[in-house]
C-alpha cells in the first residue's frame, strides 16, 4: 500500500517532521493572515473534516509520542484529500509550497489506524520516503 504525507518544508516543533497541510492552514488563521471571510470558511472547513476524518486519540493527550499522519492510498484517504481544495487554496495564495512524501511501507511504529490514514511514530531512518514539490 502507498502512503503519503502533504506538508510543508517547516518541522514541527512537537514532532520534529515537516507540517502538515492542516496544521500549516491553522499557524495562517492563528497569525491572522486570512481575510476574514477565508477564516470563516476556514472554521467551516475544519469543522466539516473534524466530523469526516477521525482524529487520532492521541491529539487529545497532546501527541505525548510524537506521532505523524500519513494518508492511506485508496478510496477515503484519496477521497478526503481531493475535498481538501480549500486547504490548498490558501496555500497556494499565501505562497506556502507545499511537497508530497510517499512510501510504500509503514514508515514508522504504527500507533494509530482508521480507513482514512496511518499514525506513526519513531520513523524508522531506513524508511523509504520519495519527496516532492506538488504543483499548484
Amino acid at each position: 500500500m502507498r502512503y503519503y504525507r502533504i506538508h510543508t518544508s517547516d518541522h514541527a516543533y512537537l514532532t520534529g517532521q515537516p507540517r502538515g497541510i492542516f496544521t500549516t492552514v491553522g499557524k495562517l488563521v492563528d497569525a491572522k493572515v486570512l481575510t476574514e471571510e477565508e477564516e470563516k470558511e476556514y472554521w467551516k472547513n475544519r469543522e466539516y473534516f473534524e466530523e469526516m476524518l477521525p482524529v487520532p486519540p492521541f491529539y487529545d493527550k497532546n501527541n505525548p509520542d510524537r506521532a505523524i499522519t500519513w494518508f492511506k492510498e485508496g478510496p477515503a484517504g484519496d477521497g478526503i484529500w481531493e475535498e481538501m481544495t480549500f486547504y490548498r487554496a490558501m496555500c497556494k495564495k499565501y505562497g506556502v509550497k507545499l511537497y508530497m512524501s510517499e512510501c510504500s511501507e509503514i514508515p514508522g511504529e504504527l500507533v494509530y489506524e482508521d480507513e482514512f490514514q496511518i499514525a506513526v511514530k519513531n520513523q524508522r531512518a531506513d524508511a523509504l520516503i520519495t519527496t516532492t514539490e506538488l504543483e499548484m
